[in-house]
């Protein structure tokens, strides 16, 4: 049950991160390709969840690709804020 939720929510990432390459694409604005890279980021992370059978002493490694998403995104707001006011 637990590699089906995490496949699903894998799947909505790189949904997510389609989308965002879409925007990106159009708009050449660094903020997309920073959502982007995030959400593709979890999807990968997300999905190495799912599909191995790993220990509970490795499973803590596993979400350092979760604090890479969250940090990307903060510097995604930091980077669009800094360049409004140039």
């Amino acid at each position: 049950m637990t590699a089906i939720v995490l496949g699903a929510v894998s799947m909505a990432s790189f949904v997510a991160f389609l989308f965002f390459i879409r925007f990106w694409i159009q708009t050449r604005d660094r903020l997309f390709l920073f959502f982007a890279i995030a959400f593709g980021v979890d999807a990968i992370s997300r999905a190495m969840l799912a599909s191995i059978d790993i220990s509970a002493e490795k499973e803590p490694f596993f979400y350092l690709g979760r604090l890479l998403t969250f940090v990307l995104i903060i510097v995604a707001f930091i980077d669009k804020n800094r360049s409004v006011r140039r």
